[in-house]
């Protein structure tokens, strides 16, 4: 990795990883909502056939090794879609919880300073470093601010419940679909750049 000549996230470390069921039978908190993601989360043709052919390459993708924790709702979106974009390429897939393992974490540091999750990891399959993808895509970021519009008028103590219904209800909706759509591309894109 750039400015680290050795990694933690040796070959013998990445296959410590938990597999897709693993993770499912490891986490604690929000299984549904992973699930959820999982099951709505569909590669297209076209992005299923870019992915296999940038992983063609020399150096393209093989595996990617995704940190993340089951709180956060970034990785119960993104995470999935990780999944299925490795299963769509053929790619080996292992998942870490970030906080048993921030050796990891501190070489992926969002802008340097940020643990944030989710992060993907692609490796070659001789395990060389290809590039990492931190925490959500453009279009999520760019659309933030539509989570806080959900709470317009409510109050943070005495409208708990209806806050997390909104929520809810918006995870399960069009723009949230958007996000793990605009995950694929962006990710295509950054290998396409990056391998080609």
């Amino acid at each position: 990795m750039d400015g680290q000549p050795e990694s933690v996230a040796t070959p013998e470390r990445f296959q410590q990883g938990l597999t897709w069921a693993q993770w499912m039978a490891h986490i604690q908190r929000n299984v549904e909502k992973f699930q959820f993601n999982y099951d709505a989360t569909s590669v297209s043709p076209a992005d299923a056939d870019a992915l296999r052919a940038v992983s063609r390459l020399p150096t393209g993708p093989a595996k990617v090794l995704v940190l993340g924790e089951d709180w956060c709702p970034d990785v119960f979106r993104g995470l999935p879609v990780l999944v299925r974009m490795a299963e769509a390429a053929g790619w080996e897939f292992r998942a870490f919880p970030r906080d048993d393992n921030l050796d990891i974490m501190n070489e992926f540091l969002n802008q340097g300073l940020h643990q944030s999750i989710p992060t993907a990891v692609f490796y070659t399959n001789n395990h060389e470093y290809i590039t990492h993808w931190i925490e959500r895509p453009a279009l999520a970021n760019d659309q933030l601010g539509m989570i806080q519009d959900l709470f317009t008028g409510l109050d943070r103590e005495k409208d708990r419940d209806e806050m997390r219904r909104r929520y809810d209800e918006f995870q399960r909706g069009e723009v949230w679909a958007s996000w793990r759509d605009a995950t694929i591309k962006e990710i295509r894109g950054l290998l396409e750049a990056r391998c080609s």
